[in-house]
């Protein structure tokens, strides 16, 4: 004689959550990740600095302008100048009128730590108004 399985059996709920799917899943992605992430960070090139901002109208007069050139050298106001030669010219700025400000030009090839060391220099001396110069998008 044969059993027959109960229909208690049958009609059970199963109580247990199958992770199975979810981890194949997440295991799918983490590899498309980490196949895809190298490539998107190599695959960028930053030539900068362009922008479509517009700046907002400043007195002239005020601004002091500071040029970082492709080969690392600085000019201050067009005339060549160190570090600082830079940071005391605009320490007597400051001393004249609190509300200089200062525009950092820097060519799009020179070194980012000129860059910070040129910024630095102007926060030493005392200015609390800092731009960076950039040119517009060519359509």
């Amino acid at each position: 004689m044969r059993r027959k399985f109960s229909e208690r059996h049958q009609l059970a709920t199963v109580s247990e959550l199958n992770v199975t799917p979810l981890l194949d899943l997440a295991f799918v992605l983490l590899i498309i990740f980490m196949i895809t992430t190298p490539l998107i960070e190599n695959s960028t090139e930053l030539v900068l600095p362009t922008g479509d901002a517009q700046g907002t109208p400043v007195n002239t007069d005020r601004v002091r302008a500071v040029s970082i050139l492709a080969d690392g050298s600085l000019s201050f106001d067009g005339k060549p100048a160190t570090l600082d030669d830079v940071e005391s010219a605009l320490a007597q700025h400051v001393a004249r009128d609190p509300e200089t400000a200062v525009l950092i030009r820097a060519h799009k090839d020179s070194n980012m730590q000129k860059f910070t060391d040129v910024m630095e220099t102007a926060k030493r001396a005392g200015v609390k108004r800092i731009g960076f110069g950039n040119t517009p998008r060519s359509e």
